[in-house]
């Protein structure tokens, strides 16, 4: 007996409602991972990112102009890595409960992909005092906030080369935190400009407050003195609830972060369907592909306090 020609079923009317509902409610979850990263496309299975060492300071002309050398800096290559998930619709609770399983899984499944992805950019956060490898490899091999960072130049890294501190958030802490930001070297130990201006703090426990009162306070904190606040409407506070350690902080100058820190796309949220044709079982999936990685520690100096 002749099998019937059919088109895709039920599928066919579900897939146009399940893709507007799964992107419009990806595309509304918040998200900090934007305003840290600067997102790239990618169209190979890894990125490879190097720097170069800076060029001395200039010499007295007299006659002849003196050429000078940059060193090679370290190199990082990034791995996207893929991730998947999905669900199954049977045909009679597709029939019996449309709207449901309409407005409530697709959601749901975007959910997921937001919060899959927003977990993996504050990695870098959460892992910053360790080394990471999970996307990437960085032959500094030290963590992204270490007291070992290294130059490829052999300079002196005596001074200017600690990014990381153990203070509680604080006034003081915080100003101590800028002056050593300040002080960061280049690869040849020279002086560059750095101008931390954001506060990264865990939603966990009471920084926020601590931070609010800092940024926003006309006066001194917790002190009788009618002093004017230094550090009033200098920083930005940027709360995080993936960030994990409730004690942990970051100071952070955000252009330099953004030439620095790399969100790599290889394949955006996709949806994709197919209808198992003799169980009349419906399968929904979301894929993507990506990673991330630094290239330069100097846009943040990080507090692990204990």
């Amino acid at each position: 007996m002749p099998v019937p020609l059919v088109s895709g079923s039920f599928g066919d009317l579900l897939d146009p409602r399940f893709r507007k509902i799964f992107f419009e409610t990806y595309k509304q979850l918040p998200s900090m991972r934007g305003n840290l990263y600067t997102e790239i496309s990618s169209d190979r299975d890894t990125v490879r990112d190097s720097s170069v060492g800076t060029l001395g300071d200039l010499v007295e002309f007299t006659g002849t102009i003196t050429y000078d050398d940059m060193s090679q800096g370290y190199d990082v290559t990034e791995t996207h890595k893929q991730f998947a998930s999905g669900y199954q619709v049977e045909r009679v609770l597709f029939d019996d409960d449309q709207f449901n399983i309409m407005d409530r899984r697709p959601a749901g499944l975007a959910t997921s992909v937001a919060r899959t992805q927003e977990g993996h950019a504050a990695r870098f956060f959460n892992n910053a005092f360790s080394i990471d490898t999970f996307f990437y490899n960085h032959t500094e091999a030290v963590a992204l906030c270490s007291n070992s960072h290294t130059t490829t130049s052999g300079a002196s890294t005596t001074t200017g080369f600690d990014n990381l501190v153990t203070t509680s958030l604080s006034a003081v802490a915080l100003e101590s935190a800028r002056v050593q930001m300040q002080d960061f070297r280049g690869d040849r130990a020279e002086r560059i400009s750095i101008m931390p201006d954001t506060i990264l703090i865990p939603a966990q426990g009471t920084m926020e407050e601590t931070a609010w009162e800092i940024v926003n306070s006309q006066g001194k904190l917790d002190t009788a003195n009618n002093n004017a606040n230094f550090n009033q409407g200098k920083y930005k506070v940027m709360v995080w609830h993936y960030l994990t350690d409730a004690n942990n902080w970051f100071l952070i100058d955000s252009t330099f972060m953004k030439q620095n820190l790399y969100w790599v796309n290889r394949i955006a949220p996709e949806f994709g369907w197919v209808e198992d044709f003799d169980t009349l079982v419906a399968k929904y999936r979301a894929y993507c592909r990506y990673g991330a990685y630094y290239v330069d520690w100097r846009w943040a100096l990080g507090a692990q306090v204990s």
